[in-house]
């Protein structure tokens, strides 16, 4: 009952979230929680560290914006586009790095990685270093009028929680359990018999699709789609977002994208640059303080807290 109170809370915050705060910075926090929900289900539940994982996220971007700018797409169907092209491309992907461990399967990401930046440099479609903007927002379906911010808020939720109800589902199924058992012993789990690789390479796919639906659904938002979707910094920040929210738990990928977020839209206003010098320090002050990221953290003080109450009641 706890949980459907918190869950039914957060779902009426959310509904009114946009008369307080503007609805282009909730979407933007929804699509990089998103983002950071798709990379956490990779490295914090499979143990896979991916250091380019924006290869992704930007190439659904630009898939979404060329489909429905140039080609006239409707919106829903160049969002099924970009999500669709960076699955395949995380079957190719996967397939390459899922062959190696530890800091050589980073690597590898962030190879194939830089090399998608610089096809995205490079190639006509993209616009370069100019992008790909103007990218304009059909009706939804033909019905549904997403040039409204306050509509397209919802729907942009809407994805946002069928993302997050994928990944739960996933890590709360006997698949996601048999992802724990690889990422704490995998000799161990080779040796009940399970076909490791194969366990990785699906887990891999479904990170990057929903990663490539952050991006689409991003590329609709800001009506762009540029280079800054693809370079290694957009990885770096999805790792700094997991980490800070808290790695391997639910709710804390979408705390540290919402802080970093936060960070880089308000405090830019009066820092100016000095805005990743600051997140540097939060950074470090979390990986000294709070090695388990701030939910990790407050989850194991409720723990404390309920054990400590019940090894205080007398028993019966």
């Amino acid at each position: 009952m706890q949980r459907y109170a918190l869950v039914i809370g957060l779902l009426i915050l959310a509904a009114v979230a946009p008369t307080v705060i503007y609805p282009i910075f909730l979407m933007k926090a929804l699509c990089f929680s998103l983002f950071a929900l798709a990379f956490n289900l990779l490295v914090g539940y499979v143990g896979l560290l991916s250091f380019g994982h924006a290869m992704f996220f930007g190439a659904a971007a630009y898939i979404t914006a060329h489909t429905v700018k140039v080609l006239g797409w409707p919106t829903e169907l160049g969002i099924l586009a970009g999500t669709g092209v960076a699955t395949l491309l995380g079957v190719v992907v996967g397939a390459i790095a899922i062959r190696r461990q530890g800091i050589y399967f980073a690597m590898i990401t962030l190879a194939l990685s830089y090399l998608l930046y610089f096809y995205a440099v490079e190639a006509k479609f993209t616009g370069g270093e100019d992008g790909i903007q103007a990218v304009p927002r059909r009706a939804l379906f033909g019905v549904i009028d997403i040039t409204n911010d306050y509509t397209f808020y919802i729907v942009v939720l809407a994805i946002f929680l069928f993302g997050f109800w994928v990944i739960y589902r996933t890590t709360h199924s006997p698949f996601g359990q048999v992802l724990k058992a690889i990422r704490e012993n995998e000799p161990r789990a080779i040796s009940l018999g399970y076909n490791v690789e194969r366990y990785k390479l699906l887990a891999f796919v479904l990170s990057a699709a929903l990663a490539g639906l952050a991006g689409s659904t991003k590329a609709i938002v800001f009506q762009l789609a540029s280079l800054t979707d693809v370079e290694w910094q957009a990885s770096g920040e999805v790792v700094l977002m997991t980490l800070v929210g808290g790695l391997g738990t639910v709710f804390g990928p979408i705390v540290g994208a919402v802080v970093v977020e936060t960070m880089q839209t308000y405090l830019s206003q009066y820092a100016g640059e000095w805005v990743q010098v600051i997140q540097g320090v939060i950074f470090v002050i979390v990986v000294l303080l709070f090695r388990r990221g701030i939910v990790g953290e407050l989850l194991a003080y409720w723990h404390r807290r309920k054990n400590a109450a019940a090894a205080t009641q007398p028993a019966e």
